[in-house]
């Protein structure tokens, strides 16, 4: 599994999602750390999904990058031109 649904531009990796319903529900049984100890990197980000997830039923999918699905070329290009809005 793997989502479609980014919340905000490339921090929160796609291929992350792939396992992340188990990932999310042991990353809350441990207070928010990963299986090493370490602080879950974009803890808001995860905590934005868990939450949306509550309140709506999702499909995960993954789906590879940059090989030619529309849908996620156009995700690659909107994400590009927010980081480039973000710096310039």
């Amino acid at each position: 599994m793997g989502p479609v649904v980014v919340i905000r531009g490339p921090e929160a990796g796609v291929r992350y999602c792939i396992e992340i319903t188990v990932w999310i529900s042991n990353w809350k049984r441990n207070g928010w750390k990963t299986s090493n100890g370490k602080q879950v990197k974009n803890q808001d980000l995860w905590q934005a999904l868990d939450q949306s997830t509550q309140r709506h039923v999702v499909e995960w999918y993954w789906v590879k990058g940059h090989s030619g699905e529309a849908g996620n070329e156009r995700a690659d290009e909107l994400a590009n031109k927010a980081i480039e809005q973000m710096f310039t």
